[in-house]
């Protein structure tokens, strides 16, 4: 007789795991081919109260739990090849499974991720889902943080900032009452913060040209300083330079919103990437083909100094905080 655990996974998660090397989910193990690839690996775990609110929609909370380990693959030159889940849960809400099996099936079927295996859990504190995913690259062509060079320009993807005052806006506060009247921004940011928008397409443009990169998920200003510290390397960045969608200049522009938490806000989930200049034309217009807008906003010079963001006048801006930190 099946198990309680074995009928939840049959009923939710078998119909995801549409990979043949997954078995079924009937295995305690699974088989992912290669040929002639490397397999990059890469984990990350969302947790209730700190990286969703315990009201956040059900699909919404699996496809960022997907989506974040998506990211990482991208800006590894990466493409999507399965994942592995771990759920540890309060309770079998069926209706909440529901929606969560049917957000995580969409992104299954959006990204060319099918599941693989996993194990579920029950738990007394708050909700955690973990996912371990696995991607290919040609043999050799991962792109790793180190790699950047003096000269190489430094750029991003989309938009810096609104997933942090997304979550603000949720939080309630200045913010909130900001956005009162502005329920399409309000939504952008919240969407932002919800649901990522892992640059999958970018990933093969990111492999052809980039010579170092990561995807920003603790802030933009701590992730870069990580990136130049594996290089050995510094950088100068325009701070006016960093992208900002209509939402963050609304509320940047009302005081709401401090280049420096717009800098070191998390969540963002954009690539992060150096390109020698001798590069950029080709990256840039392959960006284009792959629907990515990129943005210019530096270049990587000598030194082993953290990075400096500088002000419309040149100067070096005082940041106390880079990034968000667990610990």
């Amino acid at each position: 007789m099946a198990s309680g655990e074995d009928s939840l996974i049959a009923r939710y998660f078998k119909p995801l795991a549409t990979d043949p090397g997954a078995f079924g989910l009937t295995d305690d193990a699974a088989v992912l081919k290669s040929a002639g690839e490397d397999i990059v690996v890469n984990t990350d775990a969302i947790v209730e109260g700190v990286h969703f609110l315990p009201d956040d929609p059900a699909d919404s909370i699996a496809r960022k739990a997907l989506r974040v380990n998506l990211s990482d693959l991208a800006a590894k030159g990466a493409v999507p090849a399965g994942f592995v889940l771990t759920l540890a849960l309060r309770d079998t809400d069926e209706a909440w499974l529901a929606e969560f099996a049917r957000g995580l099936g969409e992104d299954v079927a959006q990204f060319g991720c099918a599941l693989l295996g996993g194990d579920t859990v029950s738990t007394p504190g708050p909700l955690m889902i973990s996912v371990t995913a696995f991607g290919r690259v040609p043999t050799g062509k991962m792109v790793r943080r180190a790699g950047a060079a003096a000269g190489d320009r430094v750029v991003v993807t989309g938009t810096i900032g609104d997933a942090a005052l997304g979550l603000a806006a949720l939080r309630g506060g200045a913010v909130a009452t900001a956005l009162v009247d502005q329920p399409a921004l309000r939504d952008l940011l919240v969407s932002r913060y919800r649901v990522p928008q892992p640059r999958s397409a970018l990933a093969w443009v990111v492999r052809d040209h980039a010579s170092a990169a990561m995807d920003v998920s603790d802030g933009l200003a701590g992730d870069l300083a990580k990136l130049c510290d594996v290089s050995r390397v510094s950088a100068d960045i325009d701070a006016a330079a960093v992208p900002l969608s209509a939402p963050v200049m609304f509320l940047a522009e009302r005081g709401l919103a401090s280049i420096e938490s717009i800098l070191s806000g998390g969540d963002d989930y954009e690539i992060l990437c150096t390109v020698p200049e001798e590069r950029f034309a080709a990256f840039a217009a392959d960006a284009w083909q792959a629907g990515v807008a990129v943005t210019t906003i530096g270049r990587i010079v000598e030194g082993s100094s953290g990075p400096r963001f500088l002000d419309a006048q040149g100067g070096a801006m005082a940041l106390t905080r880079l990034s968000y930190s667990h610990f």
